[in-house]
């Protein structure tokens, strides 16, 4: 029988497991074996194997050795409770790794303090089969000194726990997980244990992965964490009584300490609101006046029990390919952002998880409709049960996609709501599909719920449609056919304005109106100050299909190519030729015009499948940006040759995300020379960076040495200077581009790139405001990217003013106390430029 020798992961003392300070390692719950107390900070592979699992937080994982052997490592006592701080894993599921390989860097001084016990098991789990022999003994021992021998050995037959009914039903239950840090080691070997005493076959499932209940390594690789939903099922005679007691042992808590309570939400704030006014958060801004309606989303009901399993079956394909005909004819119709969502709600229609639940449920009796509901709502409820606001957005997705395939089995299928023109649509909640369906018609949107970075919100955006999100209840309670102001740049709704306030606000609508179709039509010819200045001014793209209505606008190119659209929503990464392909489209809308594509930027709120990261504690301030391309290169060199490959040579010009250390240019720089090189491109590439961090902000003048621009993503840029999460509906309203601390951030990489005569602009959402424009351009901002839709207006907004004025603007801006006095001072600068 084969056997292996495993070596000291650590360095330290060698103790016996009963004397580790935990009932569960003490108990061999999870396996037997030894324990070091470190006195290093890395651990290394105390054999070659595979790695099988890391737990999200750091502290754990799982290696199985070449004889299948499977060594759980456990760094610490109680240490899933710090959260991911102080544990940096080198390796992720799935590695191969070879004896002494570093696995996880850690620190031994936070350890240390703030654990009960640094001691750490090293566990033979999953052990029928195996045996240990060899232990070392207790005392000092160095990192690959001999710690255990494992051998296989001949299994019993029979496990316990097992049932050999395998005729019995299957029956399951779906739990919701308050665990506050997830199934992890303790709670696993708990589970294990309990299961034994049945007689039956039992599984735990999230998502479309399942692990036999009597597997703690399997348990652990799923990564089941707080909030998550998961499935519990039973086959066999104990099948019942086993689930009662699995969901009475996980609901119980299991001893482990309460999840912390959530903090209030912090209502949403405004300088001076006016009485009759309600508060939400801008999703797009703009002003409106009509009369309100509600839309009232009505959850259909759906029988459980089916009238045959052959009917349901066929019931079902045949009301998913009318669906998935419906989104395809939508999209090709269809670009920009609603395409993109069309796209993304498609590929989630087919999804394989989702319809083979869907048919394991038919084929158990239940009805398609009912099935479809059981399959898709653990699903959304999991994703919004996570405490990631991104996440729990996406959970809308989902739910659209259950409401529209059921109205399909159930011969409703979803039709076009049509509103009187100029209506204030009024939701507690908005689907996708609601709002692409019925846009005609509405000049704005209140929604109750919601964040900013839904995709309502963005579609909002891309229509020009006025929109608050975020806004609380009481906007339910608004009578239909009520006349209200949306000031959805202010984040206000009028409830019951006075008829002078209407007619105030009629004023402002036709002489927006008559603004915007003179910025319309001399939109084409390139943008100048009042007093001459070339001010460029560009647009933000995120796919092919946006850019020749951006060059309609007047864009005089494009200044953001958010690259992320090739990337995710997918299962692998793009080919070269894929992205190459894509690009050279961009380029050639465009027209020759210059094209600035941003490299990748994925990670914290952005992550794709293909490319796992492993749990962060705040993942904004993790692997995210141009990190992720230097941590992996050769997707890095792949994105680079793509772009290299378009023509003509020079129109493309590649843009750094998330800069924050002049080391992370210089290692694209020097790939990008050497790229250059093989391809035999000698006219120099332009690299600029993005000026998201405080950090290079104040650094600007080191960065404008070896940058060739620099471009200043003003979203991030302020959520950073602000500690606020732009995605967070809590915060969101406090969140201010136009904040003192912001402005001067700015100022100061404007000052830095002009030392070295590199230009600077702004690709964030401060350069789409029109309050904001005047002030970047007294700060010496001299390349404007909006979104397409506002450039027209940006454009003669700029040919009004004068740069000398705008100086004094920025400098009074800059003396001010708040962003809601910036606002007021931007407020009057306006009038009074308008008057001029």
């Amino acid at each position: 029988m084969a056997s292996i020798v495993l070596s000291a992961p650590l360095q330290g003392w060698v103790t016996a497991l009963d004397d580790v300070p935990d009932a569960v390692f003490a108990g061999r719950m999870l396996g037997d074996g030894l324990a070091i107390d470190p006195t290093g900070d890395c651990l290394y592979a105390p054999c070659a194997g595979r790695i099988v699992s890391v737990q999200s937080t750091g502290h754990a994982l799982t290696i199985e050795a070449e004889n299948g052997a499977q060594i759980l490592i456990h760094l610490g006592i109680d240490t899933v409770g710090l959260g991911g701080r102080g544990f940096t894993p080198q390796v992720r599921a799935g590695d191969r790794v070879a004896t002494g390989d570093a696995l996880i860097d850690f620190d031994l001084d936070l350890l240390v303090r703030e654990a009960p016990a640094v001691i750490t098991p090293i566990l033979l789990v999953e052990s029928e089969g195996y045996q240990i022999t060899n232990r070392a003994s207790v005392g000092p021992i160095l990192v690959g000194a001999p710690l255990m021998m494992v051998h296989e050995v001949a299994s019993a037959e029979g496990k316990t726990g097992e049932s050999a009914d395998i005729d019995a039903a299957t029956e399951s239950r779906i739990l919701r997980i308050d665990l506050p840090h997830g199934i992890h080691a303790r709670p696993a070997a708990r589970i294990a244990a309990r299961a034994r005493d049945f007689r039956a076959t039992i599984t735990l499932g999230k998502d479309a992965r399942v692990a036999s209940a009597l597997s703690p390594t399997g348990l652990l690789a799923l990564g089941i964490g707080h909030g998550d939903t998961i499935t519990l099922a039973a086959q066999g005679s104990d099948g019942t009584a086993a689930l009662d007691a699995l969901v009475a042992l996980i609901s119980g808590g299991m001893d482990e300490a309460p999840a912390p309570a959530a903090p209030p939400p912090i209502a949403p704030r405004n300088a001076d609101v006016p009485e009759g006014a309600l508060v939400g958060v801008t999703a797009a801004p703009g002003l409106a006046i009509g009369p309100v309606r509600h839309h009232r989303a009505i959850d259909p009901e759906v029988l459980p029990m089916g009238s045959g399993v052959a009917q349901e079956q066929a019931a079902f394909t045949a009301a998913h390919a009318a669906l998935a005909a419906e989104m395809t004819r939508q999209a090709a119709t269809s670009h920009g952002p609603t395409r993109a969502i069309l796209e993304a709600h498609a590929a989630l229609l087919d999804d394989p998880a989702l319809i083979d639940a869907t048919r394991a449920g038919i084929a158990r009796g239940e009805s398609a409709g009912f099935a479809w509901r059981a399959a898709i709502r653990p699903q959304a409820d999991a994703l919004r049960a996570g405490g990631d606001t991104h996440l729990a957005e996406r959970a809308d997705d989902l739910r659209d996609l259950e409401r529209q395939l059921l109205a399909h089995l159930l011969g409703v299928a979803t039709s076009t709501q049509l509103y009187p023109a100029g209506t204030i649509l009024i939701a507690e909640d908005l689907m996708p599909s609601d709002l692409i369906g019925s846009a005609e018609g509405l000049a704005g949107l209140c929604i109750a719920k919601g964040g900013p970075t839904s995709h309502v919100a963005i579609l909002a955006a891309s229509m020009g449609l006025p929109a608050l999100v975020a806004i609380g209840p009481d906007v339910l309670d608004i009578a239909d056919n009520t006349r209200v102001i949306l000031d959805a740049s202010n984040g206000l709704l009028h409830t019951a304005p006075s008829a002078t306030h209407l007619a105030e606000a009629e004023a402002a609508q036709a002489k927006a109106a008559a603004r915007r179709a003179s910025a319309l039509a001399r939109a084409g010819t390139p943008c100048h100050t009042a007093d001459g200045t070339r001010i460029e001014v560009v647009a933000n793209l995120g796919s092919a299909a946006e850019a020749a209505p951006a060059v309609a606008n007047g864009a005089e190119g494009c200044g953001l190519l958010r690259t992320e659209f090739l990337f995710l929503e997918r299962d692998t990464a793009p080919t070269v030729a894929e992205q190459a392909a894509e690009y050279q489209a961009i380029a050639d809308a465009l027209e020759g015009r210059p094209l600035i594509v941003r490299l990748l930027d994925i990670g914290g709120d952005k992550p794709a499948p293909y490319l796992p990261i492993a749990g962060e504690e705040n993942p904004a301030l993790g692997l995210r940006g141009i990190r992720v391309g230097l941590a992996h290169p050769a997707l890095l060199e792949e994105q680079l040759r793509a772009i290299l490959s378009v023509q003509p040579t020079g129109q493309c010009k590649i843009m750094l995300p998330m800069v924050a250390q002049i080391e992370e240019l210089r290692r694209v720089r020097a790939l990008l020379d050497r790229l250059c090189a093989e391809l035999g491109i000698t006219r120099p590439v332009q690299l600029g960076i993005m000026v998201e961090t405080p950090a290079a902000a104040v650094t600007a003048d080191l960065l404008a040495r070896e940058a060739d621009f620099l471009s200043v993503g003003t979203n991030d840029l302020t959520q950073y200077t602000l500690a606020m999460d732009r995605a967070n509906p809590a915060v969101a309203s406090a969140l201010d581009g136009l904040h003192p601390a912001v402005l001067r951030l700015i100022g100061e990489t404007c000052r830095g790139g002009a030392a070295h005569g590199r230009w600077t602009g702004v690709c964030g959402g401060l350069a789409s405001d029109p309050l904001a424009v005047p002030i970047l351009l007294g700060l010496g901002v001299t390349e404007l990217s909006t979104a397409p839709v506002m450039v027209p207006t940006i454009k003669a907004l700029v040919s009004d003013v004068t740069l000398a004025a705008c100086r004094d603007h920025a400098a009074a801006a800059l003396a001010c106390a708040s962003a809601a006095e910036v606002r007021a001072l931007a407020r009057s600068f306006a009038t009074k430029e308008m008057s001029a």
